[in-house]
């Protein structure tokens, strides 16, 4: 396994607070909060711990306004633990067993907040995958377009509250997972190419459960599989969209080539190559991690080509989100899939860097409207 030695060395606990600033006010975190919670660290080993202390913080100040009956309070002050237990989990922990509880604990943390803020909204999990399921307000016989967000190599379905939140007030339904090596599942199953079938399978179970009977918790825990588009329920089995973020891109691209359900795909800061011997070593350690070693992470990095997924794109609306700031050695961005797919039309953000976190308004409600609007054709 790849050494972690670099998380100690000098002015790297720095940078790499500056580089994740924007990603955290992107994921919902108040960016005041975050420079008092980050000030501290002057080594990357004590990241996890400095951010679990803030989500627990929270934690204690969502029971104390439960207990108060101040349910919303509640249900926001758990949102936020979710957000810094996620952050606290991005780094390649040396210790195994604290990364996989804080994954957990994030996990858990939106499961809390969830249920007082949207009761609607359901836990998914299978073989390879684990999400949540996210309704908008519901009009008697309304059938929704469903958006399953596919989060990247250090993320995890707790991080893009901001890209579900805007795709819910415009009447879309939300499905963000992890895959194997991802988020809940980081110490299970391992990041690979077979992502995309455990996401196949995430999205049967999401079809199964909207199509349940929301009176009866049996049906939730265990629904049927819908036979086929005729089958009724709260989702539209003909109107779905994948949107995945950094590595999440590639791998929303590979579940939109491969599943016939996928309509329509949009891209953020995705990867149209990536190479090997040029990547900066948190990568290479947080990929060897999440793919079960070095040599299976350099496998998948060597396969992985949007050039090779062009040719089954082709017939699908396709949005590249990119930032004119996002330079990562070793890391091809995906506005190059422009030249196999002229059809793809490309949403670049000069000033944006990684995953855009420091220009929300430059490309989110844009982004939101162009999934709506291409969902919407598809009736």
């Amino acid at each position: 396994m790849t050494g972690l030695s670099f998380l100690t060395a000098p002015g790297m606990a720095a940078g790499f607070i500056a580089e994740t600033r924007p990603r955290a006010h992107g994921a919902g975190i108040d960016p005041y909060e975050y420079d008092r919670v980050t000030a501290p660290i002057d080594s990357l080993l004590h990241w996890p711990d400095a951010c679990r202390a803030a989500a627990l913080a929270h934690r204690a100040r969502a029971e104390r306004a439960a207990g108060r009956g101040r349910v919303r309070t509640a249900g926001q002050h758990h949102r936020s633990a979710a957000r810094w237990f996620q952050l606290a989990a991005m780094l390649p922990d040396p210790d195994r067993e604290r990364a996989a509880a804080v994954a957990a604990e994030a996990d858990r943390s939106m499961g809390d907040a969830l249920a007082l803020l949207e009761p609607r909204a359901r836990r998914i999990e299978g073989e390879g995958y684990a999400g949540w399921l996210r309704l908008p307000p519901a009009a008697d016989g309304e059938r929704f377009p469903l958006v399953v967000l596919v989060p990247g190599m250090d993320s995890s379905k707790e991080e893009f509250h901001g890209p579900a939140d805007a795709l819910l007030a415009r009447g879309l339904a939300v499905l963000a997972v992890d895959g194997p090596g991802q988020g809940v599942l980081a110490d299970g199953p391992v990041l690979g190419p077979d992502h995309r079938h455990a996401i196949g399978r995430a999205l049967d179970h999401a079809l199964a459960t909207a199509a349940a009977d929301p009176a009866d918790p049996a049906d939730l825990a265990d629904p049927a599989v819908p036979d086929g588009p005729g089958d009724s329920g709260l989702i539209d089995p003909e109107r779905i969209a994948v949107l995945g973020f950094s590595l999440g891109g590639y791998l929303a691209a590979a579940v939109a080539a491969h599943d016939p359900r996928v309509r329509t795909a949009a891209l953020v800061s995705g990867p149209y190559r990536l190479d090997w011997d040029a990547l900066v070593p948190f990568v290479v350690a947080t990929l060897s991690r999440r793919c079960g070693g070095t040599s299976a992470a350099r496998a998948f990095v060597e396969q992985l080509d949007l050039a090779a997924l062009a040719p089954r794109l082709r017939d699908l609306p396709l949005l590249l989100v990119d930032g004119g700031q996002d330079r990562i050695p070793g890391v091809t961005n995906a506005e190059a899939l422009t030249a196999d797919l002229p059809h793809a039309e490309l949403l670049h953000v000069p000033h944006g860097n990684h995953l855009l976190g420091n220009a929300l308004p430059d490309w989110l409600p844009d982004t939101a409207d162009w999934l709506a609007d291409a969902l919407t054709a598809k009736r």
